[in-house]
């Protein structure tokens, strides 16, 4: 009998913020899988061995999977990637997807999740709690109220077409696109922008202002901009 496939979301850096029901699928699973050619250096792993530090018994299957947007690269680590995982669920392991964040929110595990559908695999999603909840939360604000709308914004394709957008944006990832971003948010005088560098994580960094923001920051890195209350 085959095995099954969970995609975990283990939350946005701090370990207090896993989820009970994560941490109970993680030790559930007789193989957990990492994006990442050495699990001790993805933030997947660093951050559920602090709350279960029993895992590094487990077995592991260590995904190369690159940060690329050529669609064929890609689609060809994917393939590589399942390849591997299929071999485990043909085994009959129940096999645990370690994901920042939440797996359904631009998610590494969900290119898993959709192949091992495709090919009639039992599959289940345990969502974690997102980033922008933890970043708005660590800014002790709100994300929205009443009848405010929320954008979320992929930052390495651009934001120029959000931007415009009424209510709360949230620029995820932006990265090397932050001084270009800086510039956009300057046609937007009356908006409240803030940012968080690994938010939950070791040396995290907190930007309250717009005039705070660098013009580069690191990977695990988001931008909230709220439109100024009337």
């Amino acid at each position: 009998m085959a095995g099954k496939l969970f995609g975990i979301g283990v939350g946005p850096g701090d370990p207090e913020l896993l989820t009970g029901k994560a941490l109970k699928c993680v030790r559930a699973c007789d193989v957990l899988a990492v994006p990442g050619t050495r699990k001790e250096e993805t933030a997947a792993y660093k951050i559920v061995v602090q709350a279960a530090p029993e895992i590094v018994e487990k077995a592991f299957l260590e995904l190369e999977m690159p940060m690329t947007k050529d669609k064929e690269k890609l689609a060809e680590s994917h393939r590589k990637a399942f390849g591997r995982i299929r071999e485990a669920l043909d085994q009959g392991k129940q096999i645990g997807f370690l994901t920042l964040g939440d797996p359904c929110i631009y998610s590494t595990y969900i290119y898993m999740h959709k192949l091992a559908v495709e090919a009639g695999y039992e599959t289940e999603i345990i969502n974690g709690i997102p980033s922008f909840c933890a970043v708005s939360a660590k800014l002790n604000q709100g994300l929205v109220e009443q009848s405010q709308m929320l954008h979320i914004l992929p930052s390495t394709y651009g934001v120029e077409a959000g931007m415009d957008l009424p209510g709360t944006k949230v620029l995820m990832k932006p990265g090397k696109k932050l001084k270009s971003i800086k510039e956009k948010l300057a046609e937007y005088p009356d908006s409240q922008a803030s940012m968080i560098e690994r938010c939950g994580m070791e040396e995290e960094r907190i930007y309250r202002t717009a005039g705070e923001i660098p013009e580069q920051t690191g990977y695990y890195s988001l931008l909230i901009v709220k439109e100024q209350e009337r």
